[in-house]
């Protein structure tokens, strides 16, 4: 009797247990609140949109100068280094080049030794003209047979004159083809400009000088006020590109710093790395900053087109079904939103123009928030999902 009592007394603890758990999730249940559903919406309205294509590059020197002197001899007198201003005409170095000397000297001897010829030649004309004057005169027994060899003497003499003047022209050209190169002994600046680089120093063998490539001349020298940016562009954008568009650069090594510029001239021929095609853009400034240096990386904003006065809303707005465009707006005092349909003109990396489908000021949803799902749930960003930017557009 004791056992049974006992094991009933069990079984009425695990009844009493489950029905106070099931009473329980009842109430829960019963009371429970559903949550509302919130979205976050934006007011479509009239603006402007631009877009973009982006490219990365190098600010260059578009006027450079480089020094390399076309005769050879030791570098003297070094005047400059890098960072001098220049001025056209600045005497930068000078070459010692004793053979130079020596030419020199041989050739003005050579330029007086013709000009004796010339004037010994005008000498020989006067006297064989005197001599054939003083024949023809009435006192004179000359015959005619002597008469014809005294005018024959004259034109020896004209025609020798001739050729002492050519002889002397040949050789003044000499002369002064050597004083030129004894003048480039002072080697000077061919331009206004700052001072880029020095590959010489006091006492270089200029013959021994490497003159491979432009980089390694003994002196570069660059006007800043020249200064350009070079970007590569992707093939897939370079079509959008054109002479004239506006840019706006940034600069890695200058924080908050944004420059304005034109596009100036495109690179007919592009270059291929690892199986990618860029072209390269040449773009002015429209101020240069002081702070801008040769061979700072830049990167670019090349605007490309700008609609005004259109209706735009927010990427994240948008959303694809199928192949229709929609976005869902939410109409004053309504608690779900309308779905429509939408016609879209270009866009950016923000936002797109909406051709028709919206009206300005309709409140249209950017996020949808509801507490009763697993996880909140956003919009698709139609930058990520539609692929009508572009590879570097923005």
């Amino acid at each position: 009797m004791k056992n049974y009592w006992k094991k009933h007394k069990t079984i009425i603890v695990i009844a009493a247990v489950i029905f106070i758990g099931g009473g329980y999730y009842w109430y829960q249940k019963s009371h429970q609140t559903t949550a509302v559903i919130q979205y976050k919406t934006t007011a479509a309205e009239k603006g402007s949109i631009a877009t973009s294509v982006s490219g990365s590059g190098n600010v260059v020197v578009d006027q450079l100068a480089t020094v390399d002197p076309t005769i050879t001899g030791t570098v003297s007198n070094l005047a400059v280094k890098i960072g001098d201003s220049v001025k056209k005409g600045t005497i930068l170095f000078t070459i010692v080049n004793d053979a130079l000397s020596v030419s020199n000297d041989q050739s003005t001897a050579s330029l007086q030794q013709s000009r004796n010829s010339v004037d010994s030649a005008e000498l020989n004309i006067k006297q064989a003209k005197a001599d054939y004057k003083a024949a023809k005169s009435s006192s004179s027994n000359a015959t005619s047979d002597q008469k014809k060899i005294l005018n024959d003497k004259i034109n020896i003499a004209k025609n020798g004159l001739i050729a002492a003047q050519k002889s002397y022209t040949a050789t003044l050209a000499g002369y002064n083809n050597t004083l030129s190169n004894g003048a480039k002994r002072a080697v000077t600046s061919p331009i206004n400009g700052t001072v880029s680089a020095i590959n010489v120093k006091n006492g270089d063998d200029l013959s021994r000088l490497s003159s491979s490539s432009s980089s390694s001349a003994p002196i570069i020298i660059g006007d800043l006020t020249t200064l350009k940016a070079q970007v590569q562009v992707n093939e897939v954008d370079v079509p959008n590109v054109s002479i004239g568009q506006k840019v706006m650069m940034t600069f890695g090594a200058v924080d908050g710093l944004t420059i304005s510029g034109k596009v100036e001239k495109m690179d007919a021929l592009g270059t291929i790395t690892q199986g990618v095609v860029n072209y390269t853009v040449t773009i002015g400034f429209d101020t240069i900053d002081s702070r801008i240096k040769p061979g700072m990386s830049v990167s670019s904003k090349i605007i490309t087109q700008v609609k005004q006065d259109v209706i735009t809303v927010s990427n994240s707005a948008l959303k694809v079904q199928g192949n229709k465009t929609y976005v869902e707006v939410l109409a004053k005092g309504a608690q779900t939103p309308q779905q429509r349909t939408i016609e879209i003109g270009v866009a950016n990396n923000t936002e797109t123009e909406i051709v028709s489908g919206v009206n300005v000021g309709d409140n249209v949803v950017t996020q949808t928030i509801d507490p009763n799902a697993k996880a909140t749930t956003t919009s698709t960003n139609r930058s990520g999902g539609m692929g009508i930017l572009g590879g570097g557009r923005g």
